[in-house]
């Protein structure tokens, strides 16, 4: 990894959509699914889902600042995932899907609020993103990680995964590796 890398931790629903979209990204070192935000170290996935423990699944991106900065990473955030609905994307409903941006440097805090405000225009009902310092981030368990390509034709990808990656593919065809 190149010494000026930096770090984004994003939740938009399911890491698996979100991990997918960003491990295309031309920038983008490195794409690892976890849990943050939560009360407890080391969650499980099925801890995770029971919504008990207060983590919301999240991607942890490395990224290169002199190939994609922070703010384009945060417009293709708000793109792939509906910032409006609280504790959901689409059908997957609980606070472990909530859309949140857990900033690790004040630059990145404004750059966020910037964008979240800008964003506000953009979308028909108010955005509920959650907007915090980063906490810790424990990565999902093995099986998670570059899911939807392991798994294409699995339902949930197939459906869900697969159109998230499409609008992706179609809206930054400039941004693709």
């Amino acid at each position: 990894m190149a010494g000026n890398a930096e770090t984004a931790l994003l939740g938009g629903g399911c890491f698996w959509c979100t991990e997918a979209v960003y491990l295309e990204v031309k920038g983008v070192t490195s794409v690892e699914s976890g849990y943050a935000g939560g009360e407890m170290a080391q969650p499980t996935y099925e801890q995770v889902c029971t919504g008990a423990t207060g983590h919301a699944e999240v991607v942890r991106l490395s990224f290169d600042p002199t190939v994609i900065s922070y703010r384009d990473l945060l417009e293709i955030f708000f793109t792939i995932h509906d910032p409006t609905t609280l504790n959901r994307q689409g059908n997957d409903v609980g606070t472990q899907y909530r859309s949140v941006i857990y900033y690790q440097s004040p630059q990145q805090e404004a750059t966020a609020r910037q964008v979240m405000a800008e964003m506000a225009h953009v979308w028909d009902a108010p955005i509920v993103t959650e907007l915090a310092p980063a906490p810790p981030f424990y990565k999902a368990e093995d099986y998670h990680q570059d899911y939807f390509r392991h798994h294409p034709l699995q339902g949930y990808c197939a459906f869900v995964v697969a159109p998230k990656v499409d609008k992706f593919r179609k809206t930054y065809a400039g941004r693709l590796r």
